[in-house]
């Protein structure tokens, strides 16, 4: 191990993968908090040092050359490794002191932070939790990239490996709006009944989405040309007739006005795993852990009630 000093400092490297993120000198001066002119004079000092070009620079955009390319990739793997490091410095005193940075899909989001938010406020006091809601692969791209420490995701979406703790299994129904011939029985339908029925379903880039594609392909129910870009939407857009798939645990608030008759599915639902995910090694998996234990009790409350 060299004793002698580097000649590029992590917030150096912090401004150059901030450039590479952003593409943009000026929004990645935003994102370090330091004026624009500072930042540039920085880069170009770490050019210099290391005699290698990083960027290519013209009035309207910023590119990495092949050689920034590299050294990003190395710099970003770096600069989480130091992360990794003060976390665990951190958590030796306290491993349940401090904040946790937490993503979370939007078709998950709305329906359990009202009941799990207090109870990891009431359980952890210690740990200041702040929640990012977004689509899958923005958060496991924001994961990659240490911008978050964690994501509530379902794991059957298209995931890499990461460490991660089951919080709960959330099955999927039926939503018929008045009109439909499906509409007229209550009780729990089988997916061949779905056979040549056009379904609702999420626009592109919900996880949510792609899951209930793949069970309309194996119960035979096609795509509706028309997509919604919330749940809201879909079942304002169900209830003109229509009928879509919901996950239950958004049931109780979407449909609150009965706007659609819910029926469960038989004889075996399809359902997807809600879990909370993080990177290997994190230092902070023993907050993340005690995280999952209280958002797995406030699934289970929230899915039996």
């Amino acid at each position: 191990m060299r004793r002698s000093p580097h000649p590029v400092t992590l917030r150096q490297l912090q401004y150059v993968v901030a450039v590479a993120d952003r593409r943009s000198f000026r929004r990645a001066a935003a994102d370090c908090h330091v004026s624009q002119p500072s930042l540039s004079a920085q880069i170009a000092l770490v050019e210099d040092l290391l005699a290698v070009r990083l960027f290519e620079r013209d009035p309207r955009s910023v590119s990495l050359t092949a050689a920034g390319e590299a050294f990003v990739a190395e710099a970003r793997d770096l600069l989480l490794g130091a992360d990794a490091l003060f976390e665990r410095a951190r958590t030796l005193a306290d491993p349940l002191k401090g904040s946790l940075r937490l993503g979370i899909i939007p078709t998950v989001g709305p329906y359990l932070l009202a009941h799990a938010a207090p109870r990891l406020r009431a359980e952890l006091p210690g740990l200041a939790v702040r929640w990012h809601e977004e689509k899958t692969p923005l958060l496991v791209q924001q994961l990659e990239r240490g911008e978050l420490d964690g994501a509530i995701l379902a794991l059957e979406a298209e995931l890499p490996e990461l460490p991660h703790a089951v919080i709960g299994k959330d099955p999927f129904v039926l939503g018929v709006g008045d009109g439909h011939p499906l509409a007229r029985a209550s009780g729990a339908v089988k997916p061949s009944e779905l056979a040549d029925e056009p379904v609702l379903v999420l626009d592109d880039g919900h996880c949510f989405r792609d899951q209930v594609l793949s069970f309309c392909a194996r119960s035979g129910a096609e795509q509706a040309s028309v997509r919604a870009t919330s749940l809201p939407t879909l079942v304002q857009m169900a209830a003109a007739g229509g009928l879509t798939v919901l996950p239950r645990i958004a049931v109780a608030i979407e449909n609150r006005h009965a706007a659609l008759r819910i029926r469960p599915f038989a004889p075996k639902p399809p359902a997807r795993t809600i879990a909370l995910v993080w990177r290997r090694r994190s230092a902070l998996e023993p907050a993340l852990a005690a995280a999952a234990r209280s958002l797995r009790q406030s699934f289970a409350e929230l899915s039996a009630g």
